[in-house]
């Protein structure tokens, strides 16, 4: 596999070949830089640990993550993230030149955060009617199952607090790599804000 760390810039759209519009994410992936190596012998498994996003004032670092970078090193970073990368040893550093136009990508970010809300959002229930004064519209309804099991089944579908998860998009298209820049395009839609944290990824 081969992973990256970037930054979602926002959408914008470009024409192909044929003239065709393509919407697609801008994404500053990279550079990243290897900061350990996990190995079988003294962690049980193989990956890489990189780094994205240089922290330039060391006083919002705390001492525990900057003995960490002062043994590698390298220079503090905000993110980090594992791969199962070979190949690489500290320092190494990861850029978009690992991406081809045409490569099908795995895309990781925290979705945008909704707050808490109802069901009718949260989870896309039908309410009742809107009308006649039936003083039901967006509620759940009743919620429990009369005498068995007496008590709301586990996963129930209620009103909470939507969002700020962990959501991967699988199988988008790499439309255009620019290494100059640093920049990724992306077909579609990717997870989280603009400026939000994401991981790519793709199958070597």
């Amino acid at each position: 596999m081969i992973g990256i760390l970037g930054r979602k810039i926002g959408m914008t759209q470009i024409f192909d070949e044929k003239g065709n519009v393509v919407p697609v994410t801008v994404v500053e992936a990279g550079p990243c830089r290897v900061v350990q190596v996990k190995t079988l012998e003294n962690d049980g498994y193989e990956a890489v640990q990189i780094g994205f996003d240089e922290i330039k004032k060391l006083k919002r670092v705390n001492k525990p993550m900057m003995g960490h970078f002062k043994k590698a090193g390298v220079p503090p970073y905000r993110i980090l993230r594992e791969f199962p990368m070979k190949d690489l040893k500290v320092g190494d550093v990861i850029t978009v030149e690992r991406f081809q136009k045409g490569d099908k990508v795995h895309v990781s970010g925290i979705s945008k955060g909704k707050g808490f809300q109802g069901v009718m959002k949260r989870h896309g229930y039908s309410g009742g009617p809107g009308s006649h004064g039936s003083m039901f519209n967006r509620a759940p309804g009743s919620i429990g199952s009369s005498a068995f099991p007496s008590r709301v089944w586990k996963n129930k579908g209620l009103p909470g607090h939507t969002g700020c998860e962990r959501v991967t998009v699988r199988n988008l298209v790499v439309v255009d790599v620019k290494p100059e820049l640093n920049l990724l395009l992306i077909k579609g839609a990717i997870p989280g804000p603009r400026g939000g944290y994401v991981e790519v990824r793709k199958e070597d």
